[in-house]
């Protein structure tokens, strides 16, 4: 799920520009996220919102020691393989 990916797909399907996909507020003690995701045609999109939102929850926590109270996942679209532009691949393989 690289930003490049699901920004450029979320921005061709929505027609809008989406900030790289996530928001976060936080405050003294606790923290909240919001993620915008593309998912690719054929992976079920309730295991990847689910294991997002759990590792999303256990890194922040681990990383800042801030209580996570919200990990909000809202799937911008689906991609279909012939939809990624090479200029959108993995900068890392």
């Amino acid at each position: 799920m690289s930003g490049g990916i699901s920004e450029g797909l979320a921005k061709r399907l929505s027609g809008r520009n989406v900030q790289k996909g996530v928001s976060v507020e936080v405050g003294q003690v606790e923290a909240a996220i919001d993620l915008r995701i593309v998912v690719q045609y054929g992976i079920p999109i309730q295991e990847v919102g689910v294991r997002l939102q759990d590792n999303v929850r256990e890194a922040v926590q681990n990383m800042t020691g801030l209580r996570v109270v919200e990990v909000n996942v809202k799937v911008e679209g689906v991609a279909f393989k012939d939809e990624v532009e090479p200029d959108e691949a993995l900068r890392v393989k």
